[in-house]
């Protein structure tokens, strides 16, 4: 599977709760597409969050945020993981 990147922005900022609501929702929807969400990170004043997943491809992924709670990303990138 791929490991992808999203980013989401949010005009007005964002609550770190209202982003882990989020979070268990894609948990609940991923496993019907395929997809693991992995992690997220959140900047709270910014509105910016943050997706790490591996999916099948880009579309996928964003399709388990669509079903899940709608928010889907901004932008979505390829990425490998470094050490």
């Amino acid at each position: 599977m791929a490991l992808f990147m999203d980013a989401h922005t949010l005009d007005g900022g964002v609550a770190a709760a209202d982003v882990a609501a989020a979070h268990e929702a894609d948990l609940a929807t991923q496993e019907q597409y395929g997809v693991n969400y992995l992690r997220y990170w959140v900047d709270e004043a910014a509105g910016k969050i943050f997706c790490l997943v591996e999916a099948p491809d880009a579309e996928t992924a964003n399709t388990v945020h669509r079903e899940a709670h709608g928010l889907v990303a901004d932008e979505i990138y390829a990425v490998t993981e470094g050490r």
